[in-house]
């Protein structure tokens, strides 16, 4: 079966005008898959591996990684802009795609091998120099891949069904991880009762994502090559990538008042998954006193909300605005997110050790997952929207560059939460490679509000953001006809 259809319609400067092949969206999506299963490996573990392991002060575990996010912040919009520009026989994305995974794969490994007798600060420099080049190299791929996808369709529900797919098969990528290492790398021992505080197992963890996510990179690039000759060729006369201009390009995504609406709330947003996501481990094991072996149900059933998300995101997106989608599914994620450590510190929660404990936290985590999916499928098919309404603007295909802030993103997340989580850490002064239950309940309070309603600040400020972005359906079925009768215009002059 081919993934590539003929005598399709004129699709502007898109691949497809309308439905993409179906082999071509899950070829494309199992890309999605290997980003998540290198991501859930470094950002769910290094933090507690770092801090609770190895005895690095969470100031300096979370300053490693918000050092790399300076490095993020210039080489994800110059690897956008330079693939914007590519030329060559692979297209514009793959050549970066093909040189992502043998660095990434040996940096992941090291990461969590440091060498035996390095003191905390020699920890922290190779922690810090190790994600540097990790997530650089990770860039090579994330960012044209998400591009890529923008390329593929020009419908505006169809670029949701193609970032639902994505969506998917990036969460059971991560999912997927998450469950094998509760079940089996971090299961417990004579030795390590609780999985977690056993130090030999993470380099296994570290192998085994490697190994896998690596894979699974080529294995998408090499089977999405086939839409190459669909995709937008070119103008003859853009110039060659230089940093005039690559700044020129920045400014005018910048330029962009959707855009930067989008891009501002999404960073605020960032700061308050990134900072749950990186203390989560201390809260299921301190907090609610879980073992790796309860602690994997959450990756195991969290696997629904994914499964939700893709079926009715494109549906929400035939009946409502992408913009009230955007804002409800952000609300509703903030309240339950927060719920959990609230209904507790009151007394209305389950108490640790009872029945209804963990399967409460789980119903609360898969609503506040639910609408986290919804939340990202739809910001993803509006940045394609965006890059639409930029091309008209000024005639330049930029997914790169617009994309690239959809990578940068899911690194400040973890940046900005690694660096806000170790100073909190380090502030109530959390004791290194504690006993669950033996740490004092003052600094357990402490270590939930960081959890719960501080947490969440950053994203109900994004909320403000999300408000002011105004693209709707109709003015992109304008934008699309406009680009259509351009490139119409273009062929017969």
């Amino acid at each position: 079966m081919s993934i590539v259809s003929e005598g399709v319609v004129d699709s502007g400067s898109s691949a497809y005008a309308n439905r993409v092949p179906f082999l071509l969206k899950f070829f494309y999506a199992v890309g999605a898959a290997a980003e998540s299963i290198i991501g859930v490996a470094f950002n769910a573990f290094n933090f507690f591996f770092y801090t609770n392991i190895m005895g690095v002060p969470g100031t300096l575990a979370g300053l490693a990684i918000t050092i790399a996010l300076f490095f993020d912040a210039a080489t994800d919009p110059l690897v956008g802009a330079i693939s914007d520009r590519w030329r060559s026989r692979l297209g514009r994305r793959h050549p970066f795609m093909f040189a992502a995974p043998i660095p990434v794969m040996a940096c992941l490994f090291l990461i969590y091998s440091p060498p035996e007798g390095l003191n905390s600060f020699a920890l922290f420099l190779w922690l810090t120099v190790l994600t540097v080049v990790m997530r650089s190299s990770m860039t090579l791929f994330h960012v044209p891949h998400l591009a890529l996808g923008a390329e593929l369709s020009a419908d505006f529900t169809e670029r949701t069904r193609v970032m639902s797919i994505n969506t998917l098969l990036g969460a059971l990528g991560g999912f997927g991880t998450a469950f094998l290492a509760y079940s089996i790398v971090f299961s417990s021992s004579p030795e390590f009762p609780n999985g977690m505080l056993n130090q030999a197992a993470y380099p296994r963890l570290a192998f085994f994502a490697a190994l896998v996510g690596g894979t699974v990179m080529v294995f998408s690039s090499v089977l999405t090559m086939k839409v190459i000759p669909k995709l937008s060729v070119l103008p003859m006369d853009l110039p060659v990538f230089t940093l005039k201009e690559f700044l020129v390009d920045a400014k005018s995504a910048l330029s962009n008042h959707n855009y930067l609406m989008l891009l501002i709330g999404y960073l605020l947003l960032s700061a308050t998954l990134g900072t749950r996501d990186t203390i989560g481990l201390h809260i299921n094991t301190y907090f609610w006193e879980l073992v790796p072996s309860e602690i994997r149900y959450f990756t195991l059933l969290g696997l629904i909300a994914p499964i939700v998300g893709f079926i009715v995101t494109a549906r929400l997106h035939d009946r409502f605005e992408k913009k009230p989608v955007l804002i409800f599914c952000l609300i509703a994620l903030l309240v339950f997110a927060t719920l959990p450590v609230v209904l507790r510190i009151i007394g209305w929660f389950p108490e640790n050790g009872t029945p209804y404990l963990l399967p409460t936290l789980i119903g609360f985590y898969l609503i506040t997952v639910t609408f986290g999916v919804i939340l990202i499928i739809s910001a993803m098919s509006a940045l394609a929207d965006i890059a639409d309404e930029h091309e008209l603007n000024t005639s330049r295909r930029q997914e790169g560059i617009f994309y690239a802030a959809r990578s940068f993103f899911a690194k400040a997340s973890s940046g900005l939460g690694h660096l806000v989580a170790g100073i909190a850490i380090d502030i109530i002064a959390f004791p290194v490679g504690a006993v669950p239950g033996t740490v004092d309940a003052g600094t357990i309070l402490k270590l939930g509000l960081i959890d719960g309603p501080i947490a969440v600040i950053p994203g109900a400020i994004a909320v403000f953001f999300y408000l002011r972005y105004n693209l709707s359906r109709a003015r992109h079925e304008e934008i699309q006809a406009a680009l259509s009768e351009r490139k119409r215009l273009r062929m017969n002059s």
